[in-house]
C-alpha cells in the first residue's frame, strides 16, 4: 500500500465578486481533483488547534501528524533543520524575511512588500552574504534560504518583544512593530548597520534602477528553539519523502525522519518545476511507503492578492501534480490511499491566512463505489459535512485516518 498527502498551500478562499460569487477553487478548472472527490471521501479538517495562529508551520505540522500542542516550538527552528543549521540549547532561530519598507517624513513605516518583490535566490543570497560578512558576531549569524526567506540565529537573550509575520501587514502601518526591534541596544546597532548595508548594496541599486522593489530591510519573526519529536518511522513504521520548495516544509520532513528531496527549479511560486516535483513523488514511491508533496504557489498568490495567479496555481496543481501522480499510481497496479488538501485559507481579499476548516479528499484506489459524489471546493465540502454530519477531523489525527491506524 502506498500513501500520499498532496497539499496546495493556501488554496482555500472566500467568494470573489469577479468570479460571480465563486471561490477560486470553485471557478478553477480542476477535473482531476473533482473526479477524485466524487469517488472518494470528502470531509473538513481542523489544521489549526484552538489558540494557535493560522500559520503554515502549525497547519503543516498537523497535516504531518504532529500535535502542535506537543511539538510546536516556532517556525524558524524547522527551517533551520532543513538548512542543516544545528541549534545549541542557547541559540534561537528567527525567520529573516527580505522586505520592502517605506518610511515617510513623519516617521511612519509601511510594509510595502513582505517578499521584496519575490527577490531571486541569487540576489538575496548576495545580500545575506554581505550581512553575514559585515554584521555577524558571537551573538548574530545569517544563513541563506530561498528567495526572500532566510534565517538569523541568535546566541543570547531574546529581545523581549512580540514579533509578527510580515505577510499579515501587507501595505499596512508597521511603525510600532518596527520600532520594537530598536528598543534593545544590541539589536538597534545591528539593524541600523543592516539598513545601511542594504541601502547601498549593488543588488538593491540595480533593482531600483529596474523599477523593482528593493530588499531595503530584514524582518525577524517566527523565533524558536529546536523541537524534538518521534519520527514517522518510529510512530507508524513507514518510510517516506518530503517534496517542497520551502525550508519550513523541508524542516518538518527532517523532524519527521523523511527523505527530503530537492527538486531543481522548485521556486515556491507559480513558476515552479511542477513536472519535477510530480516525478520525484512517483519515483520515491517505488521504494518508499509515503510521500508528502507541498505546493506553495496558491498561498503566494493569495498574499499577492492576484486572482489570476491563484487560479493558475490551483489549475496547475490539479493538472501537473495531482493528475500525473494519480495516473502513475493507477498504472502501477499497486493499491494506494491519497489525501488532497490545503493547510489553511489565504483569501485574496485579506492577503493573509485565516481560520477555517479545510476541505479534504481521501481517495482509496480499492474503494470507489461510495464516494461523496461532489466536486472539490469549500462550498461543497461544507454542504457535504452538514448533510452527512461527519464531524470535523482533528488535524494531527488525519494521518492516522490516511494510514488506517
Amino acid at each position: 500500500m502506498k500513501y500520499l498527502i498532496l497539499v496546495g498551500d493556501g488554496m482555500g478562499d472566500h467568494p470573489v465578486a469577479e468570479l460571480g460569487g465563486k471561490t477560486p477553487l470553485e471557478a478553477a478548472k480542476t477535473p482531476m481533483m473533482d473526479e477524485l472527490c466524487q469517488k472518494g471521501e470528502l470531509f473538513l479538517n481542523n489544521t489549526i488547534p484552538d489558540g494557535y495562529p493560522p500559520g503554515s508551520d502549525v497547519a503543516n505540522m498537523s497535516l504531518l501528524g504532529y500535535s502542535p500542542a506537543l511539538y510546536y516550538t516556532g517556525r524558524s527552528p524547522l527551517e533551520a533543520a532543513s538548512m542543516g543549521v544545528e541549534l545549541s540549547p542557547d541559540e534561537t532561530a528567527f525567520r529573516c524575511n527580505m522586505v520592502t519598507l517605506d518610511k515617510s517624513a513623519d516617521g511612519k513605516v509601511t510594509m510595502v512588500d513582505f517578499s521584496a518583490g519575490h527577490i531571486t535566490n541569487q540576489e538575496s543570497h548576495e545580500l545575506i552574504a554581505a550581512l553575514e560578512a559585515e554584521c555577524s558576531s558571537e551573538m548574530f549569524h545569517f544563513h541563506p534560504g530561498v528567495s526572500y526567506r532566510h534565517l538569523m540565529v541568535l546566541n543570547g537573550e531574546l529581545p523581549g518583544i512580540t514579533t509578527v509575520p510580515p505577510h499579515d501587514y501587507i501595505e499596512k502601518d508597521v511603525t510600532e512593530h518596527y520600532l520594537n526591534y530598536f528598543k534593545n541596544p544590541q539589536w538597534k546597532a545591528l539593524l541600523e548597520k543592516v539598513e545601511k548595508i542594504l541601502a547601498n548594496h549593488p543588488v538593491n541599486l540595480k533593482r531600483i534602477e529596474e523599477g523593482k522593489a528593493p530588499a531595503n530591510m530584514i524582518w525577524l519573526w517566527g523565533e524558536g528553539k529546536m523541537p524534538s519529536a518521534p519520527t514517522l518511522v518510529k510512530r507508524f513504521d513507514i518510510s517516506g519523502s518530503m517534496i517542497s520548495a520551502v525550508d519550513l516544509l523541508k524542516g518538518l520532513g527532517v523532524v519527521g525522519g523523511l527523505s527530503v528531496i530537492d527538486v531543481p527549479g522548485a521556486t515556491g511560486y507559480i513558476d515552479t518545476n511542477y513536472e519535477g516535483k510530480a516525478q520525484a513523488a512517483i519515483d520515491s514511491l517505488k521504494t518508499q511507503d509515503f510521500t508528502f508533496v507541498h505546493l506553495e504557489g496558491p498561498d503566494e498568490a493569495g498574499h499577492k492578492g492576484s486572482l489570476e495567479d491563484k487560479l493558475t496555481a490551483i489549475e496547475d496543481f490539479d493538472s501537473r501534480i495531482v493528475k500525473p501522480i494519480y495516473e502513475a499510481l493507477q498504472a502501477s497496479g499497486e493499491a494506494f490511499r491519497m489525501v488532497i488538501t490545503m493547510d489553511h485559507f489565504t483569501p485574496l481579499a485579506v492577503r493573509t491566512h485565516t481560520l477555517e476548516h479545510v476541505p479534504t479528499i481521501l481517495f482509496d484506489s480499492r474503494n470507489i463505489e461510495n464516494g461523496s459524489g461532489r466536486n472539490f471546493n469549500e462550498r461543497e465540502a461544507n454542504a457535504h459535512d452538514q448533510q452527512m454530519h461527519n464531524g470535523i477531523v482533528d488535524g494531527h489525527t488525519m494521518i492516522e485516518k490516511l494510514l488506517e491506524r
